[in-house]
């Protein structure tokens, strides 16, 4: 294993990496084509690494790029310790953890614990062993209602669309939380915990410095799977009490994890996708003897409001504080449109999503940089109807994750701007054909560009590592702003309003999405935009 190396602060930070952390998220698919077919792969990403480092991140996170069918592309596994062909082999994951440590950069790993893919060897054996089998007992099998069993076993619906449950030609039903090729793990079953004991030891004993667990909220089911008594239930996750989602039960599985995880050198990390009814559920995941970090869902979902944005921070520092665990921020990810979309689209969206960079940049915790979005990148709205193959659009069509999955474009040339080899006509998603002056290339010759203001705020955040768990403290601003201080001699100022707001002046600029107006004391803040600065020691 390579040796991990971060040259400048590796002793002040050995044992708590992670409570600062700037991770950034690969989607493998769409990352980067190291062999020419159109799709993104292990080797591609091997071939980015000096960008991530000199981009100023801490650490990857590789989605699933594990042998699957591609039902839910790679969130279905077929097999947890290899690699499939479309990604690279075993080999290329050695190779790219080891590249990784030796350009300063730590690895995370995605485990999917809820389900696996239907052309898993347990479930192939389930489907040929029979009801009632132990080879059943793996996965949640159960007999329908009605006269004849026809009906399914409860009302519970799947995150895609429709029933949770799919019947089998012997008469039993499984559950699928999610699509039919993901029949959901029985988690009461020791085999289950065994196994992905093991799953673990695998990946950590290749060097992987962590785990993002895929629905970490999901594994224990309520007892006697009871009806939910509600339609729409997927508007219910992460607001409502479920019997699916956000059970007691999945802490024990954690603990369990974390002792391993803590059984290695390094501080090897676990990550929780999990969502919860409330602030104080989700902090429930990051009690010291569970995982680390959990995702602030909270925080991605709140509007562009200055209240909004006061109250969930404030929130989520409390919650996360009452069990000494760091807030995370991330404002968007491979499931969710992209925050510049979100936040309105167009010039003002690339504003607002400039403003809130330095904004979750600067609060105390871990941040999470989806692929793309240090390029200004904008959901994909009308990509063409042949190309749409994300499940959950069954359920609805605006709920479709391929716009945010699009490749990410690296050089200036057409039809997909340097994301895969010359001569290749398509990437598996297409690339809008506007996207060149968005590319890397472009944007490095561009000291305006909003590349270049993420490589200066990590630069900044990186050279002042002392204030990443400094507490924050709220500035007196007018309506529609936000204004803090942090640790030593640093201020955070943000206009939410689409006007010019004036405020006494913090110190001296820093960095700023959009360049405000210094007059001695005051400064005149451009509308949707923050600034970061210097202040004198008290």
């Amino acid at each position: 294993m390579t040796e991990l190396v971060h040259a400048d602060h590796a002793s002040e930070t050995a044992t708590r990496w992670w409570r600062d952390a700037v991770i950034y998220q690969v989607y493998v698919r769409s990352f980067a084509d190291g062999n020419g077919d159109g799709i993104g792969d292990l080797l591609g990403v091997r071939s980015r690494l000096r960008y991530l480092a000199d981009l100023g991140v801490d650490a990857i996170w590789l989605t699933p790029f594990y042998t699957s069918p591609m039902a839910d592309f790679g969130y279905d596994v077929a097999d947890y310790r290899d690699v499939d062909p479309i990604f690279g082999s075993l080999g290329d994951a050695r190779a790219l953890i080891d590249d990784a440590h030796r350009h300063g950069l730590r690895v995370i790993v995605d485990v999917v614990p809820n389900h696996t893919s239907d052309r898993h060897v347990w479930f192939q054996q389930a489907l040929a062993a029979g009801p009632g089998s132990p080879e059943r007992e793996r996965y949640i099998f159960r007999q329908g209602k009605g006269e004849n069993g026809e009906l399914p076993p409860n009302d519970w619906e799947s995150v895609f669309g429709g029933p949770a449950w799919t019947r089998l030609p012997d008469g039993e039903w499984y559950l699928r939380l999610f699509a039919p090729e993901q029949p959901d793990l029985n988690w009461d079953n020791p085999e289950v915990h065994a196994e992905f004991e093991s799953v673990l030891r695998f990946w950590l004993d290749l060097g992987v410095d962590g785990f993002r667990v895929d629905v970490a909220h999901g594994m224990v089911k309520a007892d006697g799977l009871p009806d939910v008594g509600h339609p729409d239930q997927v508007r219910m996750i992460g607001s409502d009490v479920v019997p699916f989602f956000d059970q007691d039960g999945v802490h024990e599985i954690h603990r369990g994890w974390r002792r391993l995880l803590d059984s290695y050198p390094g501080e090897r990390i676990g990550v929780a996708e999990a969502w919860a009814p409330s602030p104080q559920r989700l902090a429930n995941y990051v009690r010291p003897d569970e995982l680390h970090q959990a995702f602030n869902f909270h925080f991605l979902n709140t509007p562009w409001d200055a209240a909004g944005f006061r109250t969930v921070i404030q929130e989520s520092l409390a919650t996360a504080g009452l069990v000494g665990a760091p807030s995370t921020w991330v404002l968007s990810n491979h499931d969710v449109k992209r925050h510049l979309t979100r936040y309105g689209g167009g010039e003002i969206g690339l504003r607002r999503s400039r403003a809130a960079a330095l904004l979750t940049l600067s609060l105390p915790g871990s941040t999470y940089v989806y692929q793309g979005e240090e390029l200004g990148l904008p959901e994909v709205l009308d990509l063409p109807e042949e190309f749409l193959r994300d499940p959950q659009r069954l359920r609805n069509p605006d709920d479709g994750r391929d716009g945010c999955r699009v490749p990410i474009p690296w050089a200036d040339v057409e039809p997909h701007f340097g994301f895969s080899l010359p001569g290749i006509e398509e990437s598996w998603l297409p690339m809008p054909a506007s996207w060149g002056p968005l590319s890397v290339q472009s944007q490095l010759r561009d000291p305006l560009s909003t590349l270049h203001l993420y490589r200066t705020a990590l630069e900044i955040r990186r050279d002042r590592r002392s204030f990443g768990d400094a507490p924050l403290t709220w500035l007196d601003s007018p309506e529609g702003t936000l204004a803090f201080t942090r640790g030593d001699g640093f201020a955070c100022t943000l206009n939410l309003t689409g006007e010019p707001v004036e405020l006494p002046a913090p110190g001296r600029v820093l960095l700023a999405s959009e360049e405000p107006v210094v007059d001695g004391d005051t400064v005149r803040l451009a509308p949707d935009s923050a600034v970061w600065w210097e202040r004198d020691a008290v």
